[in-house]
Formats: C-alpha cells, structure tokens, sequence
C-alpha cells in the first residue's frame, strides 16, 4: 500500500491556475478562502486566475463564442474584459475581490458598464485608461486563450477549476464563504485530495429530497 503523504509542506510556495467565471457563486466562495489563506501568511500562494466563460461552455447555439459575441450578446463577457483591463494596469487583484463582492453580496449587476466602472475608479484604477483598454477589440483575446485551454488541456467544464504543480485538477464547491479562522484548514484537504491523492476521483454529497 502507498504511503500516505502529508497533508501539504507549509514552508514551501504552491503555484495555482484557477479557472473562473465572476458570474459564479462558488467562484466568489472559493476567492474568498484563497484570499484568506494567502493573507494568513501560513500557506504561501502564487494563483494564477484564468478565464473559463461559464455561458460558453453552456451554449447549445452552434458557433457560437463568447469572443465573439457583444457584451449584451452574453452575460459575465464585459467583467472578463473589464478584469483585463485591471491586469493592464496591474491593479488585478484588488479590482478580482471588489468585482466578486459587488455580484455575489451586494448583488450588482456587473453586465453594467457604470456599475463596472465605479468598481474601477474605487479600486484606484485610472478610469481614463481603463475605458480605453475596454474599448480594445483585443481584450478578449486573453479570454479565448485561456478558454480553450481549459478545455483542451485540462477538461474543463465548470468553475471554479483548480489546476495544481503537476496538473492534476480539480473542481471545487463550497457551500459557503469560508470564515478566517477556518480557510487554513479547508485548503490544505483541498489540497490532501485535489492535488496529492489522484486515487480519489470524485466525492459528491447526496442531497436528501425534500417531502412532497
């Protein structure tokens, strides 16, 4: 029988893709235990959040892209541009965790360009620039690559999708925002069974029906 092994090194820094859509509840809880865990200082960090179009990989209309669709031709595609256009100035992670939180608390709708920009200009991005990176054609581009690299490359079919050191993979839910003093310790079994146990393929809870 293999040895069991630990359940992470603490000491040593761990690189993760994450594949993500703004538009989804699960991605907002699982930023939320990354930031918590990076921020603890216990488990270094260096993620890497890609894009992986949720209305894309759901689509039933045949050739269609999100690319290269319009903003008002598909939901969550003007915070993917917009998420770029921070990457640009290098204000990505705060403009990340300030977009997840107006959609999943304070319920905006961030298909708004206002509601967009406001997040921008109070994440101290220069809003001049920002609208011009907006306005470029090429942004997009940055969601297509990594698009179709998920699904190429790795399955993707859902987020959020964990890529850990080596590629395995993993598609993580749950069922809530994590508290600080917990987050530490979901990670690493996040990490015991998504990246260091690839026996166990999947785990999913069965869900009880409610009476008629």
């Amino acid at each position: 029988m293999a040895t069991v092994r630990p359940i992470v090194n603490p000491t040593s820094v761990r690189q993760l893709d994450v594949f993500y859509d703004y538009l989804c509840p699960f991605v907002f809880r699982a930023s939320v235990l990354l930031k918590n865990v990076k921020d603890s200082g216990e488990r270094p960090l260096d993620i890497r959040w890609r894009y992986f179009s949720l209305i894309q990989v759901n689509s039933k209309i045949e050739g269609f892209t999100v690319w290269d669709a319009s903003d008002s031709e598909a939901r969550g595609r003007l915070a993917f541009k917009a998420a770029e256009a921070a990457r640009r100035q290098n204000a990505f992670e705060n403009f990340h965790m300030a977009l997840l939180r107006a959609r999943h608390e304070q319920r905006a709708d961030i298909d708004e360009i206002a509601v967009v920009e406001q997040i921008a200009e109070d994440s101290g991005l220069d809003l001049a620039r920002f609208r011009r990176d907006i306005a470029d054609p090429e942004i997009v581009s940055a969601l297509e690559r990594d698009h179709r690299a998920a699904v190429a490359d790795y399955g993707v079919f859902g987020t959020p999708t964990f890529i850990f050191e080596g590629g395995a993979a993993a598609y993580v839910r749950l069922s809530e925002p994590p508290e600080i003093s917990d987050s530490v310790a979901i990670f690493d079994r996040v990490i015991a069974i998504g990246a260091d146990e690839p026996r166990i393929l999947e785990i999913k809870r069965p869900v009880k029906p409610s009476p008629d």
